[in-house]
C-alpha cells in the first residue's frame, strides 16, 4: 500500500511543478484541462470573428450588381418584344381615337386617330423600357468606380450588363424609328 501512496504523491508533486512552468511558457494544456476546454471555445470564437472581419474587409459580394445586370437585360428584351403596359396603353388610345373621330371624318384622319396614335403609344412605352434598360446597364458598368477600390467586378456581371446596354440601345433606336414613322409607318389613305 505504501508504494501506491508514494506514487500518487510523486505524481502530485510533478503536476504542481509543471503548472508554474506551463503558465510561464504559455502552454495551455493544463489550463484547458482545468477549465474544461474553455480556451478551445474561445479559439473558435476568435476564428469566427476573424472570418467575419475578413468577409467584411473583402467588401460587397456583387449580388446587387448581378441583379441589376439581369434586370437590364430583361428590360431590354421587354422593349423589343412589347409589354403588357404598352399593349393596354395602345388599346386605350385606340378606344379614345374611336370616340374622338366622327363618322364624317376623312379616312386619313380616322387612320391617324384610331391606329396611328396607338402605334405611337406602343413606341413610347417600348422606348421607355429601352431607356431604363440602358441606364440600368450603364449604372452597373460604372458602379465599380464608386465602390470598393481594388475589388474587380465579376466578368459575368460585365457581360450581362453590356448585353443590357446593347438591348437598350437597339430598343431605343427601334422605338424612335417607330414613333417617327420611319419604320412601319401608317399606310397612305388613298
Amino acid at each position: 500500500m505504501e508504494t501506491t501512496t508514494d506514487e500518487t504523491a510523486a505524481e502530485d508533486a510533478r503536476t504542481e511543478e509543471a503548472a508554474p512552468q506551463e503558465a510561464a511558457t504559455g502552454d495551455g494544456t493544463a489550463r484547458d484541462a482545468a477549465t474544461g476546454g474553455a480556451s478551445g471555445a474561445d479559439a473558435e470564437a476568435d476564428a469566427d470573428a476573424d472570418a467575419t472581419t475578413d468577409a467584411e474587409a473583402a467588401g460587397p459580394s456583387g449580388v446587387g450588381q448581378g441583379a441589376g445586370a439581369v434586370v437590364s437585360v430583361a428590360l431590354g428584351i421587354v422593349s423589343l418584344t412589347g409589354s403588357w403596359t404598352g399593349t393596354v396603353a395602345a388599346a386605350r388610345e385606340t378606344l379614345v381615337g374611336q370616340l374622338r373621330t366622327s363618322s364624317t371624318a376623312s379616312v386619313s384622319q380616322q387612320i391617324k386617330e384610331v391606329y396611328g396614335d396607338a402605334w405611337h403609344t406602343t413606341a413610347l412605352w417600348a422606348g421607355l423600357f429601352a431607356l431604363v434598360a440602358l441606364v440600368t446597364g450603364a449604372v452597373v458598368l460604372v458602379r465599380p468606380a464608386f465602390g470598393a477600390p481594388g475589388r474587380p467586378q465579376a466578368p459575368w456581371i460585365k457581360s450581362v450588363a453590356w448585353a443590357g446596354v446593347a438591348l437598350g440601345v437597339i430598343g431605343l433606336l427601334l422605338a424612335v424609328l417607330k414613333y417617327s414613322d420611319a419604320l412601319l409607318g401608317l399606310p397612305p389613305a388613298s
